[in-house]
């Protein structure tokens, strides 16, 4: 989906996937069982065949999404990394550090548009509707990222929002597109937004948690990315919950060493990072429930796939990178 005809536009396009860095697939993942999963109102064979074409038709359609959804996420870490001069990404040399800034924005640009084109394929107004909304979402919570006041970098309610638009929205949407292609009702279509949605919030407060503790090699001794970008994240707006002194530092930002020491020697005085695990867990927790409460099933492997998405929702916050 990603080759193109000008080749350096096309090595652009595929500088993540050749290299096998594009990440753990862990959306795709979760598509794919997902599709298995509400994969269980297959209309009865009228004739010797005819189930099994159906199957596979719809098979491809929810493949579709994930790919759709991969390709959309990647096309937004190309265009985080020009906004945040990033020079690295998981471990090797950013797009933007090896072709420049405007050939990493073209790239992102290029994947989007072979996105759309894949959505538009699939003829189905609602999905496409559904996944232009996360379009629209990331942009969003990337702006409200780059512009806040003091007064929102310190709402807890505010970062939960941002969150939701740059890491939850893809995840959540696409879950329902998939539930959506399988035919299912609009109240289980919720199910799996919701199953998404917490997965993806679960997800991300992880991630905020590894910035300050991981220590795999991919991470770094916590590389505490966010914070060196003034990016106040969960374990910060919990440490200041608990000790109001550290408004005065966030308020005047991180771009000196100094305030970053002091708010990371209070976040190591405070709850922060384990009250950050136990709303991630909480949001796991609710991410499983949705799945237990999907209508019941006999199929070995709805069953099996549904077992596995629980299990993703107990990986997701034990995870170390």
């Amino acid at each position: 989906m990603v080759v193109a005809e000008v080749p350096k536009l096309a090595s652009a396009a595929e500088y993540f996937f050749k290299l096998g860095v594009e990440g753990k697939r862990f959306r795709p993942t979760v598509l794919l069982l997902m599709a298995t999963a509400m994969n269980v109102h297959i209309p009865e064979p009228a004739a010797a065949g005819v189930g099994d074409f159906l199957t596979t038709e719809l098979r491809t359609r929810q493949q579709s999404i994930a790919e759709i959804t991969e390709m959309i996420h990647v096309a937004s870490l190309l265009h985080d990394d020009v906004l945040d001069d990033a020079d690295q990404r998981r471990g090797i040399s950013s797009l933007n550090a090896v072709m420049g800034n405007k050939l990493a924005v073209l790239a992102g640009d290029f994947m989007l548009s072979r996105a759309c084109v894949a959505l538009a394929a699939l003829k189905d107004t609602e999905v496409v509707s559904l996944l232009a909304t996360v379009v629209e979402n990331l942009v969003m919570g990337e702006t409200m990222q780059m512009n806040t006041s003091s007064e929102q970098r310190c709402s807890m309610e505010y970062y939960m929002q941002k969150t939701y638009y740059k890491t939850a929205s893809l995840i959540s949407n696409s879950c329902k597109a998939i539930a959506l292609l399988a035919g299912q009702t609009t109240e289980v279509a919720m199910l799996a937004f919701e199953y998404g949605k917490n997965l993806g919030l679960a997800f991300q407060l992880i991630d905020d948690v590894l910035d300050f503790t991981g220590t795999s090699a991919s991470l770094g001794k916590g590389s505490l990315s966010d914070i060196q970008l003034g990016i106040v994240t969960a374990p910060i707006l919990f440490a200041m919950e608990e000790f109001p002194q550290l408004h005065a530092v966030v308020y005047q930002g991180f771009d000196s060493p100094e305030n970053i020491d002091i708010a990371l020697e209070y976040l190591g005085k405070s709850h922060g990072i384990q009250r950050t695990r136990e709303l991630a867990m909480k949001h796991a927790n609710l991410a499983a429930t949705t799945i237990e409460s999907l209508p019941e099933s006999n199929d070995e492997r709805v069953i099996k796939s549904r077992r596995a998405l629980v299990e993703l929702t107990q990986r997701v916050i034990t995870r170390n990178k």
